[in-house]
């Protein structure tokens, strides 16, 4: 019968479906946690229903969701275009030529990845003792994005992530106090880093340069930001753009893994 047709796999059907599962992956990734992980599972269940209509040769229904679907791309990318922007840079910033790097970009191939290996306590332990003393800090944590852009405003350093150094960084009477520190894998690689700041209007007020500075890296790259208040000693995580809610800091390192994976 015709109607199963789609029943007969052949190696291209199989090549087909992983394309498909590692583009839907990558996008879901993205969007993860923000408010537009509910569009992006609006559009997946109206694609859904929509290929089961032509499936069912339904063409009246058919047309007119497939007529939604393109008239609504313009609207889409105008919705996803911070998402649409990382998934570019993070294909422009993979070096396929390098099959190790290309590798850490298949995470979900792999058991382990280098971002795991960030001792999350030393962040945050020196986070509490600088929130603790009123010292402001602003430290990113590279993911996949290339953060070339910003390390070079800043001062390059290669240091075993530690609670000392971190604390001694943002020391106020530190030369490398002011800016932000940039971690990649274990390593503090960047101090003094002059962030884009974020011209986003719904930030509250009370929060000053230094978190619209955490929130304007965080929306043009998938990089995470930890930020300590030095008015109120208040750690604030900072993802895509958002300022991303916990109630302790074993939920908010338990947050940081997860999101590191």
């Amino acid at each position: 019968m015709d109607f199963l047709d789609f029943l007969e796999f052949g190696i291209t059907d199989i090549i087909d479906i992983v394309l498909v599962a590692v583009l839907l992956y990558y996008i879901y990734k993205l969007v993860r946690g923000t408010v537009a992980i509910n569009i992006f599972i609006g559009i997946v269940i109206v694609w859904g229903f929509w290929k089961l209509t032509q499936l069912l040769d339904m063409k009246m229904i058919s047309s007119m969701v497939g007529g939604f679907m393109q008239v609504g791309l313009i609207a889409l990318i105008i919705v996803f275009q911070q998402e649409i922007r990382k998934f570019l840079l993070m294909i422009g910033s993979t070096n396929f030529a390098n099959k190790r790097n290309f590798m850490k970009r298949l995470k979900f191939l792999k058991q382990e990845g280098v971002s795991l290996e960030l001792n999350v306590e030393a962040v945050l332990a020196a986070c509490e003792r600088m929130g603790q003393s009123r010292t402001g800090a602003i430290l990113v944590l590279k993911r996949n994005n290339s953060l070339d852009f910003v390390k070079s405003s800043g001062d390059s350093m290669n240091v075993e992530v530690n609670q000392p150094i971190i604390e001694s960084i943002f020391y106020k009477n530190s030369p490398l106090h002011d800016g932000a520190a940039i971690i990649e894998n274990n390593h503090i690689v960047a101090t003094r880093v002059i962030l884009p700041v974020s011209k986003e209007r719904s930030i509250p007020l009370r929060f000053g340069l230094r978190h619209r500075a955490a929130v304007g890296i965080t929306e043009r790259t998938d990089a995470l930001a930890l930020v300590v208040s030095e008015e109120t000693g208040q750690i604030s995580y900072i993802k895509n753009g958002e300022f991303m809610l916990y109630n302790d800091l074993t939920e908010l390192s338990n947050q940081i893994r997860e999101d590191l994976i």
